[in-house]
């Protein structure tokens, strides 16, 4: 019996802690983490630097490249997780394999506002918050997937995913 390796997209709005926590839960499961942010176009985080939502346009070649990576990881047999916020239907229809799941970052507004404003050096400036919450499609039925709490802190986030996910008894 074969079985694919499997890969996750750890997704949400901007501030949820995704990057911290796939980071952490890669490291321990030792699988390849790729950082969804650094795929992007530099034209993208110009454009989100200087406070303007994306478009879905602006988006397309940044799916694409994060497609590329998670078919790569698929190819290989290799087991991963890569960030990406994946906030439309359409957007996580170019990420979906029968190897993906999607590893949902979900919060309270506040919450994330809170944490985006203590947040240092990164692109994605406040005030595109509430375009993310705007754009972000509630995840149906046809797609894999399970949510995470982040008001769990990333240590227990990590465990949560593992534990529900059957990943590693001892994470």
């Amino acid at each position: 019996m074969t079985t694919t390796a499997p890969v996750l997209v750890f997704m949400g709005v901007a501030s949820t802690g995704k990057s911290t926590v796939a980071a952490m839960l890669a490291g321990r499961l030792g699988w390849a983490f790729e950082e969804g942010d650094d795929l992007h176009p530099e034209a993208n985080v110009a454009k989100m630097a200087a406070g303007h939502a994306l478009t879905d346009e602006d988006r397309w070649p940044w799916l694409d490249r994060i497609a590329e990576w998670i078919d790569e990881r698929i190819a290989a047999g290799e087991p991963g997780i890569v960030t990406c916020s994946a906030l439309r239907h359409s957007y996580r229809d170019v990420l979906r394999r029968d190897a993906v799941t999607f590893v949902h970052f979900a919060g309270e507004r506040q919450l994330i506002l809170d944490r985006m404003l203590r947040r240092q050096g990164h692109f994605m400036p406040a005030t595109l918050l509430d375009s993310q919450f705007a754009t972000l499609e509630p995840l149906g039925p046809d797609e894999k997937f399970i949510e995470i709490d982040i008001a769990m802190t990333p240590a227990e986030q990590a465990a949560e995913i593992a534990t529900r996910l059957r990943l590693q008894a001892d994470i």
